[in-house]
């Protein structure tokens, strides 16, 4: 089936040869930084994660987020959903393979991963990430293929599928509390320490995943003839929405308990996000451009309902730049700063850490475009 994937139009080989040539700018950028070590990026001693954790941890969410599909498919037999399950458990897998790929090239040297298999240890988040990625990858991979094999050949999934689709929905879940307790657990960092993370997490997972498909799915329909329900794409986001109003919930209850409490070690990291300091204030547009945009995401899907699929669009599109902005870089960058000593360290990605990043997108576009080729593929040969 997969070969479905390797004929096509002159601008689907275009879109290929585009995202390959990313892909290689930016592994010959990692070669440079393989070579030197990540003193060529914008890390440093006091924001030793940047931009490549700040991925990391979005595309978990967007990686987690498939449950919010598989769900109502298999366990409120919800029929409809039967196209864009397929989709969504592609989109996992490319989203985990990112994820992992964002690991690697932030360790410096990838042998580092090695220490996790030879010497592991129970007692360490790190470990039980690797464990949790690795399985969810596996799962998606078998799940996502066989049910596709099923649907191309008009019969049932096999029988054993289904115990692993009911394992694959707290497994789901696990990965983001996974991520979200590596930060939590940090006491030395107030802005992460909160019970609140992993809630968080999840409730803006369960917003940006359905965000990306939607947006997929409208790609693939107007430019592939892949026909997806509008009845579909409406209960999507309905799903966004209360997803959407549950993160904004969460987000403004952190921020009123660290404002009423007036601990000068939690408020600091806000003030900074908020308000900046003197010559250090590039965040400020970044978080409440983030903050005022998940609320008109929010505004925009609740009236959506009644309006064209462009409002639908527009919103996913927010959603997602908002999320990826409060949930990748600012909380990032804002959980180091400032220092223990009141310190306002400046970290700005340099080109490498930039063309690195897009490679790593690009590989995981490749891999997301001949999944979802192979799926649009069969549906016109029908």
């Amino acid at each position: 089936m997969i070969e479905k994937a390797f004929k096509g139009t002159i601008g689907y080989w275009l879109w290929l040869c585009f995202l390959s040539a990313l892909a290689l700018a930016g592994f010959i950028s990692y070669l440079r930084q393989l070579d030197i070590g990540l003193g060529i990026t914008g890390m440093g001693r006091d924001v030793s994660w940047g931009l490549y954790i700040a991925n990391f941890t979005f595309f978990v969410g967007i990686a987690a987020s498939s449950v919010v599909v598989v769900l109502p498919y298999y366990l409120h037999d919800y029929k409809k959903f039967g196209d864009i399950i397929i989709l969504g458990e592609f989109l996992a897998v490319s989203s985990v393979v990112v994820t992992i790929l964002f690991i690697l090239v932030d360790l410096g040297v990838p042998s580092r991963v090695l220490n996790v298999l030879i010497y592991p240890s129970p007692s360490s988040l790190l470990f039980w990430d690797m464990v949790v990625l690795t399985g969810y990858l596996i799962l998606n991979i078998v799940i996502g293929w066989w049910s596709f094999d099923a649907k191309v050949k008009e019969i049932e999934p096999p029988i054993w599928i289904k115990p692993l689709v009911y394992i694959s929905i707290p497994w789901a879940i696990s990965i983001h509390t996974v991520t979200a307790f590596i930060y939590s657990g940090l006491s030395a960092k107030p802005l992460w320490h909160t019970a609140l993370l992993a809630p968080r997490f999840l409730a803006s997972a369960f917003a940006s995943g359905p965000s990306v498909l939607i947006v997929l799915c409208f790609i693939i329909r107007r430019w592939f003839g892949f026909n997806i329900e509008r009845d579909v794409i409406k209960k999507i986001a309905i799903i966004v929405t209360y997803a959407l109003s549950i993160h904004i919930f969460f987000m403004l209850a952190e921020i009123y308990t660290v404002l009423y409490s007036d601990l000068p070690s939690h408020k600091s990291h806000f003030e900074f996000l908020f308000l900046g300091v003197p010559g250090n204030r590039f965040l400020i547009p970044w978080t409440w451009g983030s903050t005022v945009g998940a609320i008109i995401a929010f505004v925009l899907f609740l009236i959506s309902h009644k309006k064209n699929d462009s409002l639908v669009i527009f919103a996913s599109i927010i959603t997602v730049v908002s999320i990826w902005l409060e949930k990748g870089f600012c909380l990032i960058i804002g959980g180091f700063v400032p220092t223990p000593f009141e310190e306002y360290p400046k970290y700005v990605p340099t080109i490498f850490e930039l063309f690195i990043t897009l490679g790593i997108y690009a590989a995981g576009g490749l891999i997301l475009t001949i999944l979802y080729k192979t799926v649009v593929s069969f549906r016109q040969s029908k």
